[in-house]
């Protein structure tokens, strides 16, 4: 299967970084230097040195930060799935912690790049990087995806929560949580409303004009509080997004 690189950046300026972009490949990053928030659709993900993010075609990013310097290769091709479903890699399994040890490994490959080369160089960087992923599977990484999935299937259950995982399952929840926090960069409170509120846009774009039963379809038990947390994701009310999607269904 095909797998190709397309650059190998290392971007330090933050007028570039501070630009909303949309992602036409596939990328992974590491940072080198400094600390940010990348915001990816509007979701902040907490992004440190050492830390390993991947990012998908189609995605909006932009990066805030402090004297933020990182590392990425953008990349396509049909091995990139396979690649992503044998590391567990998912939009929401994306980062990656403690990955220090590659930064002097990236540096000193991308400082030998040239035009002949960089395509040989860059493939062997990120195919490094993948390798590196294994050692996730005993440091919690299988729990946050297990986590995720859970939560696919069971987001409308109202009494699905960290708590809940945590008394089914064994485990405290402090270690679920950062467990989570530690592969995702999110907490799993607000990762499961922002799953949640995914789920409502897609019934109401579907045809679905009753807040009530959007709210229950989608494990809200109170109609207010699924109003509120959906203005604050979405920037309107599900009344007013329902609305507009009506408007502009008759036009």
């Amino acid at each position: 299967m095909e797998l190709r690189t397309v650059n190998f950046v290392l971007e330090r300026d933050p007028q570039v970084q501070e630009r909303d972009a949309m992602m036409k490949h596939y990328r992974i990053v590491l940072v080198s230097d400094g600390q940010g928030t990348f915001y990816l659709d509007g979701t902040p993900v907490e992004m440190s040195v050492g830390k390993l993010l991947f990012l998908f075609p189609g995605e909006h990013c932009r990066v805030v930060g402090e004297r933020l310097e990182y590392f990425y290769i953008s990349f396509e091709g049909a091995r990139a799935q396979d690649l992503f479903r044998r590391f567990g890699v998912t939009d929401v399994t994306r980062v990656f912690s403690g990955q220090e040890g590659m930064i002097p490994f990236w540096n000193e490959n991308l400082s030998r790049a040239t035009e002949d080369n960089i395509d040989i160089i860059s493939e062997c960087v990120l195919m490094y990087a993948f390798s590196r992923l294994t050692s996730l599977k005993e440091t919690g990484g299988s729990v946050a995806y297990l986590m995720t999935t859970y939560a696919e299937e069971n987001y409308a259950d109202s009494d699905l929560s960290l708590q809940f995982l945590a008394e089914e399952w064994g485990y405290s929840p402090k270690y679920l949580s950062d467990c989570f926090k530690k592969r995702t960069g999110l907490g799993f409170s607000r990762y499961l409303k922002s799953l949640r509120i995914k789920h409502a846009v897609f019934y109401m774009d579907q045809g679905v004009e009753s807040v009530k039963n959007v709210a229950l379809l989608c494990g809200f038990q109170d109609p207010l509080y699924f109003s509120k947390v959906f203005r604050d994701t979405v920037g309107l009310s599900p009344r007013e997004y329902i609305s507009r999607r009506q408007a502009g269904g008759e036009e």
